[in-house]
């Protein structure tokens, strides 16, 4: 009788991992559709050398494009901010034309759904 509680437990399992994987690889691992990614939303800024401070940061959790489109939606949509992620190496640069605290670079990663870790903050 426990042999197969576990068996049907184990079975169950398999089927919601399964479903999991398949809607992983039609969608993305964030949700997004792999052919056509969340716009890009660019910062209204786009000369770098109006930014007088630069922040840099680990995105942990970032694994694919409609990841890194997320994170620099995020901050791009804020006047006065300019964010580019770099995928492969799973880095990214902030530029702000005001200072910004860690917290609130840390709070805006967060909200996108991934985590920063190793904040600097240097003024160009």
């Amino acid at each position: 009788m426990t042999t197969t509680i576990i068996v049907i437990i184990l079975i169950v399992l398999g089927i919601f991992s399964v479903k999991s994987y398949l809607k992983k690889i039609t969608r993305g691992c964030c949700g997004g559709e792999t052919d056509s990614p969340a716009k890009k939303i660019k910062p209204q800024d786009l000369k770098k050398e109006h930014y007088r401070y630069c922040a840099t940061m680990e995105i942990k959790g970032m694994t694919c494009s409609n990841c890194q489109r997320r994170i620099e939606n995020i901050f791009n949509q804020i006047d006065g901010y300019y964010m580019e992620v770099d995928l492969d190496n799973h880095v990214a640069t902030l530029l702000t034309k005001q200072p910004v605290t860690s917290e609130t670079i840390s709070d805006l990663v967060k909200s996108a759904g991934y985590r920063a870790a190793k904040i600097t903050e240097v003024l160009r």
